[in-house]
């Protein structure tokens, strides 16, 4: 009796070694792989070289034939891939086992100070199993940078363009601390990675030399693509002074929270450009902005969302709403005293010689939903609009501005243009001698100016 139940559990073992051994053809047997994307970030010196795990799992009770594991780039990638210790560009017919794993280690070995490198080094894995393509994205920095993982600036800091920044997660300038971005400073983004500050910004671009804030993937396919990264977030305690910058190609380019608690301007934007948002170039929550000089165009719905009341001064902005992305059902500058039922404020809106264009037959919403003030300056602005209120005090509606090829993205003005010279004068305006008195490239403005962020 005891013999045949030895040979009972003998023949269930044996029953149970064959069933995670027998191969099947499945087509859902997929694999299960640790990490589809691989992100090589240390900072090399030399020759750069670093191993990086990956598990690749059947979960599945039977065995499963990766019919294919291939390095796509072969001979010619600057990686390397070594499965279950076998260094090799490929591997066919690798059995797995059902409940069992195996490794694949991979190595990236570059010379980050070769300048014939792509900034970003990209290679791919690709496994076939049972149909099933299965990819693994490599990823690489060609060019010696500074990388900032996650983490937190707690003490004043100067960030200068000897090297690009490349922020991996969330960076976060605490309320204590200043970071000043030097002219030339380049500031790449990881996938969703973001810029949040509780402190200070200062970023001192030039018009030689502007600072820019962008993806970190520079290919040629992704130089327009919206939502890359998130944004720059200033939050209730945070301050801004932004001039000479680029930004593109994140979900919001600017989102501001709350007034400022001091005489300070929560946000001074001048001489930018921000384009290829997905979202929008500028999002306030009952907040304030000064914008002076800047270039907004190509965003997902609004160039500026503008909500819960708040201070904005806007003046010589050209702002076109061409969007070669999204179907945009929304102005492209939207103002609103209202956020929700217990939150509305004051809304003061002071618009002057801005240029406020582009494919909706109305480009201006100023919404006045509660009892809360609405305080209105509206100068000598170039509007699409569908609101006659918006005539007189030097405003014109719907004629278009003649930009030069906004296909191209040359928003400067035809020699025919309306704009030219019907600006309101500036010369008493606080701002004048610091941001008004010359235009987005340096020119000087001469009264009348023209209207928006480009005098000639």
């Amino acid at each position: 009796m005891r013999l045949n139940i030895g040979l009972v559990l003998l023949i269930l073992f044996l029953a149970a070694c064959r069933k995670g051994e027998r191969i099947t053809t499945d087509p859902n047997a997929k694999l299960n792989i640790s990490n589809k994307e691989i992100l090589f970030d240390t900072i090399f010196t030399s020759v750069g070289s670093i191993t990086k795990r990956i598990k690749i799992a059947n979960k599945n009770n039977d065995a499963v034939k990766v019919s294919e594991i291939r390095l796509s780039g072969g001979s010619a990638s600057a990686f390397s891939i070594n499965i279950n210790g076998e260094q090799t560009q490929n591997k066919n017919d690798l059995i797995i086992n059902g409940q069992d794993s195996i490794n694949l280690f991979v190595k990236v070995s570059i010379n980050p100070n070769s300048t014939s490198l792509p900034f970003l080094v990209q290679d791919s894995i690709i496994l076939n199993t049972n149909g099933n393509k299965q990819v693994i994205q490599l990823l690489a920095y060609g060019q010696n940078a500074v990388f900032v993982n996650e983490s937190t600036i707690n003490t004043n800091t100067t960030w200068t363009k000897a090297l690009p920044y490349i922020i991996n997660g969330s960076l976060t300038v605490k309320g204590w601390a200043s970071l000043t971005i030097q002219p030339g400073t380049k500031i790449y983004f990881h996938k969703d990675a973001n810029l949040n500050i509780e402190g200070n910004l200062m970023v001192n671009g030039t018009l030689t030399e502007p600072v820019l804030f962008c993806s970190d993937r520079l290919e040629k396919i992704y130089s327009d693509e919206p939502g890359q990264w998130k944004g720059i977030f200033l939050k209730r305690t945070g301050y801004g002074l932004i001039k000479n910058a680029i930004i593109k190609n994140a979900s919001v380019g600017i989102t501001s929270d709350s007034l400022s608690i001091n005489n300070n301007p929560k946000l001074i934007l001048s001489n930018s450009i921000i384009k290829n948002m997905q979202v929008a170039a500028y999002i306030g929550y009952h907040s304030e902005l000064l914008a002076f000089n800047n270039m907004m165009y190509n965003c997902g719905n609004y160039l500026i969302y503008a909500v819960g009341g708040g201070n904005y001064n806007l003046k010589q902005n050209t702002f076109a709403g061409y969007n070669l992305n999204f179907p945009r059902k929304t102005a492209s500058l939207s103002f609103s005293d209202y956020l929700s039922t217990d939150a509305y404020n004051k809304l003061q809106i002071d618009l002057t010689n801005n240029i406020i264009w582009g494919s909706l037959t109305n480009e201006l919403d100023i919404q006045k939903k509660t009892a809360a003030i609405v305080q209105l300056n509206l100068w000598s602005n170039l509007i699409r609009s569908t609101n006659s209120t918006y005539n007189g005090y030097g405003n014109i509606l719907n004629i278009d501005p003649s930009f030069i090829d906004k296909e191209m993205e040359n928003f400067e003005l035809s020699a025919s243009s309306p704009a030219r010279k019907k600006g309101a004068d500036l010369s008493n305006d606080p701002y004048f001698t610091g941001y008004l008195n010359k235009d987005i490239k340096g020119n000087t403005r001469i009264s009348p100016s023209t209207l928006g962020s480009y005098e000639k």
